[in-house]
């Protein structure tokens, strides 16, 4: 059986937690691509030349420990808006999304390039004021000294980088489902997302 969910949304919405429990409700694989661009991210700050690293990426690339850091995330954001960097990892995300067994892929160009055929389309926002905030108490559990402002205005930023790209920007597909997290718990959130799966999903066809 061949499922695919795509998630996008910008950073901090919840679109990462919610992606882990739809897969892990319904039996799914799971692919944060957003590693995939954070890994390649990662190697451009040890001086790797950007469209090479996405071309020689590999899965260990993946496990480093290091790739939630905010420098990471803003090397990824950067290099993210390369077309020739994302023309390197589609057919990997791709791949992934045809597997045996359903898929979830979350990232920003799931929906609208990656999987534009996909079975369900979702697409996990939140105020850039509420999104910073979360991102700043996991950033400050982690042990990293940063202030409010500073990831507020990172947030911002980023979010500018991504929705004004040439190469995939970030948008809602047209048929995307909307999920506003602002005002929503992560119970909530997960609840409204595997509903609106259940409602594309066949009994007959869960793994």
């Amino acid at each position: 059986m061949k499922f695919t969910v795509a998630i996008d949304g910008p950073a901090a919405a919840g679109k990462g937690t919610i992606s882990t429990a739809v897969a892990a409700h319904f039996g799914f694989a799971h692919l944060d691509t957003g590693l995939l661009y954070r890994a390649v991210g990662r190697k451009t700050l040890l001086g790797h030349d950007a469209v090479m690293a996405a071309k020689t990426l590999a899965a260990t690339d993946l496990q480093e420990t290091d790739l939630r850091t905010p420098e990471v995330a803003q090397a990824a954001s950067k290099i993210a808006v390369l077309a020739e960097v994302r023309t390197a990892l589609v057919d990997f995300q791709r791949n992934f999304a045809a597997r045996d067994g359903g898929a979830v892929l979350d990232g920003r160009d799931i929906g609208t390039v990656i999987c534009s055929d996909a079975n369900v389309k979702l697409f996990v926002t939140a105020s850039a004021e509420v999104r910073a905030e979360r991102r700043y108490l996991e950033l400050r559990e982690k042990g990293h000294d940063v202030s409010r402002e500073t990831v507020l205005a990172d947030v911002k930023a980023r979010d500018e980088r991504d929705s004004q790209r040439e190469a995939a920007p970030l948008k809602p597909a047209e048929d995307a489902i909307m999920i506003d997290t602002s005002d929503m718990s992560i119970d909530d959130a997960v609840k409204t997302a595997i509903e609106m799966v259940q409602t594309r999903l066949k009994p007959s066809n869960r793994t």
